[in-house]
């Protein structure tokens, strides 16, 4: 008797997958589904429930097949939050019956966005319930007070249980609904502690049907393990239908909101705050608060434009060169792909004639954001020879264009666009390649078109 209850014990445990969700009866290294290597973890698996849960599913107007010409859209207009950078990342506000999830590093704002968010919204008329699962209603007090927003009259609920929350959305009915956060929220009828993969996937589930059938819009605040993805199963990425995340360091005055999937609108659009006394207020022209005025130009520094999104963003590319102390030189890069520094260095040894092989090199985007776009090679590549040959550029000079592997300067998406911004911000002097589309006005802007890095190096030693 007591050998046939172990066996059903061992049939009640399962191993589930954090990436992709699937299930195993046993530990193995690599997911059976998905390829992921270590993501199984142990849990206990949840008996058969009849009832409402096993029914469950989207309801709304439509319960048959029809044409997709058929499809009615009037409802699909957008709620503004009337915070501008916030709309940007959204797509241009939140979509009726949309499940946004929101991500970012403990104390950076993730709850002062929402709260003063929701706060502004219920000022304009929308009903809005706001459900802490963290904190208490007094805290929620003393922070709204610190914010300036005590005076709302915005919906406060402090639970954790699910059903409880659903209920009183229900009869409320509120036009937006954010849960903060999901990782506290758990169903009774499952077993496990909160933030579980079982109970964050089945309470996103349950959250997403009912964003679906009522219209509701409902936001997700969720908590990213320390390498900054969200926890708990990937999954949870995938129901919902936007994903936003806040980049930058709590220690500094801007944040960055960064969208990494968006069902209603394009991906990679940021938004762009400043972390005040009175909560997050959005930055109207970003270019400006990276872009460092007033001072005369040094070695080493090289203005850039990327495109995050539909936005052109003037930043400062920063390298600073130095004989190395030590037998293997040192390569450091903040908010640059090491990869790319890497690769960007081997080819000033060999197409532009810059021998820093036995130097220490540092790499930095100022401001503390993170750049990918690739149209940022030529300027890293010119601030490393700059600060190497102790060559100072103006900062009133913009470097544009991608690095091939054979030295040539690869032309970049959307060049006039770029100019046009840098234009705007008193730049005088662009570097580009010589395949790129120009604007058919630049009023007075000088350009120079450059074939390869060894063009770019003799332009840069003319300066001397």
């Amino acid at each position: 008797m007591v050998a046939l209850n172990k066996i059903k014990a061992k049939k009640e445990v399962d191993f589930l997958c954090t990436e992709c969700g699937n299930t195993t009866p046993k530990w193995v290294g690599k997911c059976p589904f998905c390829g992921a290597w270590n993501t199984l973890k142990e849990h206990a698996v949840e008996p058969a429930i009849e009832g409402p849960r096993a029914s469950r599913g989207l309801g709304g107007p439509i319960h048959q097949v029809v044409t997709l010409k058929d499809v009615a859209t009037e409802d699909t207009r957008r709620l503004s939050t009337a915070n501008t950078e916030f709309d940007r990342v959204l797509g241009g506000g939140l979509a009726p019956g949309s499940l946004v999830l929101i991500g970012g590093d403990p104390g950076i704002g993730k709850s002062t966005l929402v709260l003063t968010t929701l706060a502004t919204m219920t000022a304009a008329g929308v009903k809005c319930l706001y459900v802490s699962g963290e904190e208490s209603a007094c805290q929620v007090k003393l922070r709204s007070e610190r914010l300036d927003v005590s005076g709302s009259d915005m919906l406060l609920l402090c639970e954790t249980s699910l059903e409880k929350i659903v209920q009183q959305a229900q009869e409320i009915k509120p036009q937006v609904l954010v849960i903060d956060s999901i990782q506290t929220v758990y169903k009774a009828d499952l077993s496990g502690t909160p933030g579980s993969a079982t109970q964050l996937r089945e309470c996103a589930l349950d959250l997403m049907v009912f964003a679906k059938n009522t219209g509701c819009i409902t936001i997700l605040i969720g908590h990213v393990t320390k390498d900054g993805q969200i926890a708990g199963p990937r999954i949870l990425e995938h129901m919902v239908d936007t994903v936003v995340y806040f980049e930058g360091d709590r220690n500094h005055q801007y944040r960055l909101l960064r969208t990494i999937k968006n069902r209603f609108g394009a991906t990679d659009e940021i938004g762009v705050f400043e972390m005040t006394s009175h909560g997050l207020m959005p930055v109207e022209n970003p270019s400006k608060v990276f872009l460092q005025e007033n001072t005369p130009p040094t070695p080493g520094s090289v203005v850039c434009c990327a495109l995050e999104g539909s936005r052109a963003m003037l930043f400062e590319t920063q390298a600073l060169v130095n004989q190395t102390g030590f037998a293997v030189p040192q390569r450091v890069a903040a908010g640059i792909d090491p990869k790319r520094l890497t690769i960007i260095l081997a080819l000033l040894e060999k197409f532009g004639g810059v021998s820093i092989g036995a130097s220490d090199v540092f790499a930095s985007i100022a401001g503390g954001i993170k750049v990918s776009d690739a149209s940022s090679d030529l300027a890293l590549a010119l601030a490393i020879a700059s600060n190497h040959l102790g060559i100072p550029l103006s900062r009133q000079t913009i470097a544009v264009g991608e690095l091939g592997l054979s030295g040539e300067v690869r032309s970049v998406s959307l060049l006039d666009q770029r100019l046009k911004e840098a234009r705007r911000l008193g730049m005088v002097e662009a570097i580009v390649p010589a395949s790129g589309r120009l604007p058919e006005v630049l009023d007075g802007m000088k350009v120079v078109r450059v074939h390869n890095l060894s063009e770019v190096i003799a332009w840069l030693m003319d300066k001397k």
